[in-house]
């Protein structure tokens, strides 16, 4: 994933005022912390920021900051407030990260030639239990998405995260190896069919033993 260069400058005030009138001068607060360096206040051009924060991939994406911190010195979005009417970015924190130290974070999951899945073809639905998937890789190799080819896939198969085909470099935390992330759910006429028949075979048998 390329690197995001966003306009940034420090803030040497805190608080809901100062906040305010940074907002109004177009900007948005934030703070960096991490990388065994104090908290630095500071704020964001907001035209530039609101172009990535409402995607699902911006926790994912690295951003460097002109204006701001040493040269080359990466980061990460950890956390965003918003307006609860507005939805207007309020305030975003960042985290240093550093070349060649593993971080873990959530990136998205993307599902693929739903159109060759035979059980999607006949009326199944895909249930999706999760849209993201934690993994652990150096900044360096953070993947946009992760992929996930519906290819042959029939009703009841199970997407799991173990079965992933994740980019070098890339792998899964192992409380996370055994998350389901999606299922190819049988129509209802379907299950309602095989309970029915699966009710008549019990009844067959229970009267066979009799």
């Amino acid at each position: 994933m390329a690197t995001v260069v966003l306009e940034a400058k420090g803030r040497e005030k805190v608080g809901t005022g100062a906040a305010r009138a940074v907002r109004n001068d177009s900007f948005v607060p934030g703070i960096v912390y991490g990388g065994n360096v104090a908290p630095e206040p500071i704020c964001i051009a907001k035209d530039a920021l609101n172009k990535y924060v409402n995607k699902s991939t911006f926790f994912s994406t690295v951003f460097e900051f002109n204006g701001v911190g040493k040269k080359g010195q990466k980061y990460l979005a950890k956390d965003a407030q918003f307006h609860p009417v507005t939805d207007q970015v309020l305030h975003v924190d960042f985290m240093r990260v550093e070349k060649g130290n593993k971080i873990r974070l959530q990136i998205p999951v993307l599902f693929t030639h739903e159109d060759a899945a035979p059980g999607l073809k006949l009326g199944g639905v895909l249930n999706v239990l999760t849209r993201k998937i934690t993994v652990e890789c150096e900044p360096d190799c953070i993947p946009e998405q992760i992929e996930v080819d519906l290819t042959g896939f029939v009703f009841r198969q199970t997407v799991h995260a173990f079965g992933l085909n994740l980019p070098e470099g890339v792998s899964l935390p192992n409380h996370t190896k055994n998350y389901t992330i999606a299922t190819v759910v049988a129509p209802s006429s379907l299950r309602r069919e095989e309970a029915k028949n699966a009710a008549a075979t019990a009844d067959s048998e229970a009267t066979a033993a009799k």
